[in-house]
């Protein structure tokens, strides 16, 4: 196996960056289940893998069979680290080709749930997001201005393989979700506010966008209008420790509640 060239290595550092990621097209997925689970779905191009050599991944197997197949190359274990996103590195790296967006036009001709964020900044939290809308079967995710990139490499980590699993769009919600109403979608925002409505009495059409906000401050309030639901989860009668739900927890309820 190959050592991997001063060139290949100024290009994994820089991938740490969006400006970057965006100017090549390529990302980084780290982690032995979270790349063998990339390669199985089949969604996203793999360039090349990388192994950390004092780890020696390619004797087993099974990953000799995918070194074999791959362009591969090695990393000494301090370049490694330094690459890495995590404390405490797993070994393997692939380099992917970014999925192109889907057009507002081919998601809007779509069925069933579209996931939309609004402001979203916690990576942790919108990979989860997006690992939990592909469990539930969601059509797309419609990311709005604000959310943290797709494909931050501790989004794609917390996604666990389903980056790329998604159709995705980037868009300005305040107008582009005026596009799909005008095509027959039901917007749906997760609002614990006065006057939103239980959940669990919401009768949703075959064409639903269910809308989650900022972490801090919710849906921006010029994303409300009288056509669309605001949406709140009941804690358990009398619950008052607990003011509200994590952003990724509330999404997965609304999103198991929506499909039932």
């Amino acid at each position: 196996m190959k050592d991997i060239s001063n060139s290949r290595l100024t290009l994994l550092r820089k991938l740490n960056r969006r400006k970057y990621r965006e100017q090549e097209r390529l990302f980084v997925i780290e982690g032995a289940r979270a790349v063998e689970q990339i390669i199985h779905n089949g969604k996203v191009e793999i360039a090349e893998l990388f192994f950390d050599k004092s780890q020696n991944y390619w004797d087993q197997p099974e990953w000799d069979e995918k070194a074999n197949y791959y362009p591969t190359s090695s990393i000494d274990r301090g370049y490694f680290q330094e690459i890495s996103d995590t404390d405490s590195p797993q070994g393997v790296l692939a380099l992917c080709r970014m999925p192109p967006e889907s057009p507002v036009a081919e998601l809007i001709e779509e069925t069933g749930i579209l996931l939309a964020t609004d402001r979203i900044q916690d990576p942790g939290n919108l990979g989860t997001m997006i690992r939990t809308a592909v469990w539930f079967g969601a059509s797309g995710l419609l990311s709005g201005k604000g959310t943290v990139d797709l494909f931050h490499p501790k989004v794609v980590r917390s996604t666990a393989g389903a980056t790329g699993s998604l159709n995705h769009c980037n868009l300005e919600l305040q107008n582009g979700l005026k596009e799909f109403e005008n095509h027959g979608w039901q917007v749906l925002i997760l609002d614990g506010g006065e006057g939103s409505r239980d959940i669990r009495e919401i009768k949703t059409s075959e064409k639903t966008i269910l809308l989650t906000g900022n972490e801090a401050n919710g849906a921006d309030p010029q994303l409300f209008s009288e056509h669309r639901i605001p949406l709140r989860i009941e804690s358990a009668p009398g619950q008052k420790e607990v003011e509200s739900l994590n952003a990724a927890i509330a999404t997965a309820i609304a999103l198991f509640a929506i499909r039932s």
